[in-house]
């Protein structure tokens, strides 16, 4: 057993996180530290090293032993319809109540978080197909599935699987919803496209917006309790109103109350509290659009913009800076010739933030980016100031952008005034704890209730945490089981097959005779019998797929052929012949040869059978 890395070389494991981090992209640091010391031990075991730094040597001079890794550390454990009663409660409790609130043209927006080799995505198109309809589902439905491992997404993406990986799938669903792809069934092409898979980072990533469910079962218990809160405000974020969310039996939002209410605890269906996600980006409309009328009105209206405090820039989808108000010219030196030029070779394309790549995904998603809190030192000896940029796409007549707007909010004042009410917070808690302290006695009482309830949560969080570390152990010894199923069944199907051969070729040999041959139509060794070995010392795989009359061997091999070819046209298909040969020492022997016709089960001519008797050895 490999050595189980702890306190005393918890720096070295901090250090092979940050080498995965740095290499690979991948930080494992949110993830339970337990889970992955335990795969990282395995991978340790199977390679038969002792210590994390002969590991580490080990990954630098083996690259393939990333991949190998990531699949240890990405349990990928999932199956169509997992725990049936939670998928019923989702449609009997959730799906009507989520269509009911929207209106029937309006589309509908799934997540799937941690959707591994996609079974639970296609489970989801399976479920809403059913209680929608084939035609509303295709029309209105697009389900996003994530996860981090690409080569799970790969598996995904095409939608096939094997007869046991789709053993939970009823015999009505299988005939509805998937085709045969040889001895494996693949998910239904027309329906596929409503499946999007891509990759993403729940710990890093943004998450996808405007949500209407969002599935993540047993994917929040392998981080620890400060990432699935992180996550779970994500998730909420990522939510519409109303929203509903879909966990996994061993994950509970205990400390969330104020975010999720429950509708199934037992089935950890819950409900977003709060407001929703705007149902589409702002639009910067023109002031000359269709309604607004060409009137002196849209001139003062754009005089009233170009002379707003808030600067403003506008670049159109070529890349190119086609208006920037006043407080826009000022504030980065812009002058008219500038209107016109390529965004990327102004300044302020870079500064006080890279803005390139923002513009490239606002036009690529059509959402708005916010990036808050930006600092800017405008000149040296100089006070900072401090920008809250909002980048948005603009559109016109139709629902592709014509371009982005960008606008600069000067927050200094702001950030000044959140700074001093910081310091008048802490020179409040300090006053706080001075009234506390003459308050002590009289709140004796309520300090040991509270003690008592702090020690009732942190009890249930231990226990909660526990729960959730024998699920992941209870995955991992799954995903280890399966990877045994498979292998077993294909040593078993290997031992079948070996055993039947053996046997074909034993009973060939014993039926007759002690020195036997097989040739084919082409007169090429088949079987070359132990009789045969002893009788001219050929070894079986230096005769085997050669042409008999290539063999040097003391039989009169041109005496031989004109009596195969004959037996082969069943002319007769069986024929004896007495033959002077030599044996394997050089002396004469004379040889009863023996030809059968070789047939197979549809009387096909597939060989000669061979056999070899010694009739009398000459003096």
């Amino acid at each position: 057993m490999g050595a189980v890395p702890g306190e005393d070389n918890d720096q070295e494991f901090d250090e092979l996180l940050l080498m995965l981090k740095e290499t690979r992209g991948f930080d494992f640091t949110g993830y339970k530290r337990s889970t992955l010391m335990r795969r990282v031990r395995r991978r340790m075991d199977a390679r038969s090293l002792t210590t994390l730094s002969e590991y580490r040597d080990y990954l630098e001079l083996e690259p393939e032993e990333f991949s190998r890794l990531f699949d240890s550390l990405l349990i990928n454990v999932t199956g169509f319809f997992r725990d049936p009663p939670a998928w019923e409660a989702l449609r009997e409790e959730v799906l009507p109540e989520l269509l009911s609130a929207k209106s029937a043209r309006r589309p509908l927006r799934v997540w799937s978080a941690g959707c591994a080799t996609g079974e639970e995505a296609y489970t989801l198109a399976i479920m809403l197909a059913e209680t929608m309809g084939l035609e509303d589902f295709i029309s209105r439905v697009k389900i996003y599935a994530t996860d981090l491992d690409e080569d799970a997404l790969a598996e995904a993406r095409l939608g096939v699987y094997t007869e046991r990986q789709i053993a939970e799938v009823g015999e009505e669903f299988r005939r509805n919803y998937f085709e045969a792809a040889g001895t494996k069934y693949a998910f239904r092409r027309d329906l596929r496209r409503q499946v999007i898979f891509g990759r993403n980072d729940l710990t890093r990533d943004a998450p996808i917006s405007r949500v209407d469910l969002l599935v993540a079962r047993n994917t929040l218990m392998y981080f620890n309790a400060e990432t699935q809160s992180n996550i779970i405000r994500k998730f909420h974020f990522a939510l519409s109103n109303p929203g509903f969310l879909f966990l996994g039996k061993a994950e509970m939002l205990l400390n969330h109350a104020d975010q999720f209410e429950p509708v199934d605890l037992r089935k950890r269906l819950f409900r977003k509290i709060g407001k929703s996600v705007p149902a589409e980006p702002p639009r910067l409309v023109a002031a000359n659009s269709p309604g607004n009328g060409e009137t002196a009105g849209a001139g003062l209206e754009s005089a009233a913009l170009a002379a707003g405090p808030v600067a403003q820039l506008v670049i159109d989808r070529a890349g190119r800076l086609v208006a920037a108000n006043i407080r826009a010219e000022t504030l980065f030196n812009l002058r008219p010739r500038d209107v016109g030029r390529p965004f990327q070779d102004l300044e302020v394309s870079y500064r006080p933030v890279e803005l390139r790549s923002i513009i490239e995904h606002v036009n690529s998603e059509q959402r708005p980016v916010e990036l808050t809190d930006i600092v800017w030192h405008r000149a040296a000896g100089t006070e900072p100031t401090v920008y809250d940029v909002n980048v948005v796409p603009l559109y016109r007549y139709s629902d592709e952008p014509i371009g982005v707007g960008i606008s600069f909010l000067d927050v200094t004042k702001y950030r000044q005034l959140r700074d001093e009410l910081e310091r008048s917070n802490h020179d409040l808690e300090q006053a706080y704890e001075e009234l506390q302290s003459l308050n002590e006695e009289l709140e004796t009482t309520n300090e040991e209730l509270q003690s008592t309830n702090e020690e009732l949560e942190t009890t249930n969080e231990e226990l909660q945490s526990t729960n959730e570390e024998l699920e992941t152990m209870n995955e991992e010894l799954q995903s280890t089981n399966d990877e045994l199923q498979m292998i077993n069944d294909v040593l078993r199907l290997r031992s079948e097959e070996l055993d039947t051969t053996k046997a074909f070729t034993a009973s060939t040999l014993r039926s007759l005779g002690s020195a036997v041959v097989v040739v084919d139509t082409d007169l090429r060794v088949q079987v070359w019998g132990p009789g045969a070995e002893d009788l001219w010392g050929l070894r079986t795989d230096e005769a085997t797929g050669r042409s008999l009359a290539e063999l040097d061997i003391g039989l009169p091999v041109t005496d031989v052929i004109p009596l195969l070819t004959r037996t082969l046209s069943s002319k007769p298909s069986r024929s004896e012949a007495v033959v002077e040969a030599m044996n394997r020492r050089g002396r004469p022997v004379s040889m009863l040869l023996e030809c059968l016709l070789l047939r197979d089960d549809e009387d096909n001519h597939r060989g000669v059978i061979i056999v070899l008797n010694q009739v009398a050895e000459q003096q």
